[in-house]
């Protein structure tokens, strides 16, 4: 049996990390922790003083893997490599979702995060004003899309046939037509995937979003 690497505050987080993948966040504890890393549960407390800073610690963890985007660049360009980056951060970590805007002891990653998506919308010619009003729609959009994808019962394009005729054969096809012709017209089509809907709707919020005048600084 190969052996573990030392115990560090690293490995502590990554372990968490590891069970809010496979359970959610409700199953992460300190008992739980620490059977993932093969240790007994005060040892876990010699890295972190308590469940408060592994949840601040994983959620700068999921902050870390969103691409940033870069300050000076196109910023529907970077906006838009930064709102799919995080998409794909939260289909990953999907327990995140709640939890990312929650914290009050932001890490160096979340900091580092918000730092450039604000600088990125302020070089591109935003005041600051409408530099919060962007942020919020974006990220309100790339949330409630990642919540919506989490919740489905169809998670990508291959069980969709066998699911969504289930859910057609419940009712009567005269009661709901129009139900009955998306789900025929649209939902079973070959390759039909819920998550493709992202970019539709990201481009068309950053296409709608206008920088104001006199907006940039440094």
């Amino acid at each position: 049996m190969p052996e573990r690497p030392p115990l560090s505050r690293e490995r502590v987080l990554r372990g968490a990390v590891a069970v809010a993948d496979a359970g959610g966040i409700g199953a992460l504890t300190i008992r739980s922790l620490a059977h993932e890393l093969g240790v007994k549960p005060m040892s876990v407390y010699h890295h972190v003083a308590n469940k408060d800073e592994i949840l601040d610690g994983i959620v700068d963890i999921v902050f870390s893997e969103i691409e940033l985007p870069t300050i000076g660049g196109d910023w529907r360009t970077e906006m838009r490599r930064r709102g799919s980056s995080a998409r794909a951060a939260l289909r990953d970590h999907p327990w995140a979702i709640g939890l990312l805007e929650s914290r009050t002891s932001p890490g160096p990653a979340t900091l580092r995060h918000h730092d450039a998506v604000i600088g990125t919308l302020r070089t591109g010619g935003f005041s600051v004003e409408m530099t919060a009003h962007a942020y919020a729609l974006i990220d309100s959009y790339v949330y409630g899309f990642a919540l919506s994808e989490a919740s489905l019962p169809i998670n990508g394009p291959e069980p969709v046939p066998d699911v969504a005729e289930q859910m057609v054969e419940q009712f009567s096809p005269d009661d709901y037509p129009h139900l009955v012709e998306f789900a025929v017209e649209h939902v079973l089509q070959p390759g039909y995937d819920f998550g493709s809907e992202f970019e539709f709707g990201l481009d068309l919020i950053l296409d709608a979003l206008e920088p104001t005048e006199g907006a940039t600084h440094g």
